[in-house]
């Protein structure tokens, strides 16, 4: 059995509305013909080259993204150049690309909402960066119930897939952690808001050094505990394919709907400083 392209982003943008994406964001369709048939459908964080050839090798009709491929504007799409090569692969194969990001951050069962289920944090409310509470869950605030920072770190490491950056933490281990600031991707922005928030622990990715420095340099004035946790982009919002999976296939049955195993997080090593290396192959 097979569906019309364009009839599953009907369903894609009822789930995950373009409106609700940020200015900046670039969600959608980037390759395909909505008349086209779809019945095996690959989801993935990223798309690079070995993504693709994944998509060709399991014969698969759309690769449904979370990161929009063009998200930055190109000058060209030659065969030889990184995006080209990519968006020349998918339109030789027949196979379409459409991304969902902020909008499906978003939602109820987006990226932060299944990061927070995964490891026990209840009870989310949305924040945004000015530090206002409101419904779009990209960033939330959310209840540990008196878990310790380092049981809370140790859940991540137990939910989240395996990278060679693994669990970052600044914080007393044995901290009590009642209330958790959330945001499963890139996180800088929400920090501020976070810590005014009354948040007691941050989790996200790709937080900067000066960032995280100056919040935990303000709670030590402050007398105040507060702990923050840096993980991987791509593994925090890898866990948020296997729901979006299982919910599009509840919607169509007869069709396939895989996550991609390939791993895109971008560190392949670490070395300790014996000069051994640890990490992944």
């Amino acid at each position: 059995m097979s569906i019309a392209l364009g009839s599953l982003i009907e369903q894609f943008e009822k789930r995950w509305p373009l409106a609700s994406a940020v200015a900046w964001d670039a969600p959608g369709l980037v390759t395909g013909s909505l008349t086209q048939s779809i019945s095996r459908v690959l989801l993935t964080v990223d798309v690079t080259a070995a993504i693709v050839a994944e998509a060709i090798e399991g014969e698969f009709d759309l690769v449904l993204a979370h990161h929009p491929f063009l998200l930055r504007p190109v000058n060209n799409l030659t065969e030889h150049s990184a995006k080209g090569n990519v968006v020349s692969s998918l339109i030789k194969n027949n196979i379409a690309l459409y991304s969902a990001h902020t909008n499906a951050d978003a939602s109820l069962s987006g990226t932060t909402a299944t990061l927070a289920k995964a490891i026990g944090i209840s009870d989310l409310k949305g924040f945004d960066a000015q530090g206002s509470i409101g419904t779009d869950l990209s960033a939330a605030l959310g209840q540990a119930q008196s878990m310790s920072l380092g049981e809370i770190a140790a859940n991540l490491a137990s939910v989240l897939p395996q990278t060679a950056s693994s669990v970052r933490v600044a914080g007393s281990f044995d901290q009590i952690v009642n209330k958790v600031a959330l945001v499963a991707g890139a996180g800088d922005s929400f920090a501020d808001a976070a810590y005014q928030l009354g948040a007691e622990l941050f989790i996200s990715s790709d937080l900067r050094h000066h960032v995280v420095l100056e919040l935990l340099e303000r709670a030590k004035a402050a007398g105040r505990e507060f702990g923050v946790i840096d993980i991987s982009h791509w593994a925090a919002e890898w866990l948020w394919l296997e729901v979006a999976a299982s919910e599009l296939a509840s919607e169509n049955s007869d069709l396939t709907f895989q996550v991609c195993d390939v791993r895109t997080d971008v560190w392949d090593f670490v070395v300790n400083p014996s000069g051994n290396q640890a990490g992944l192959a």
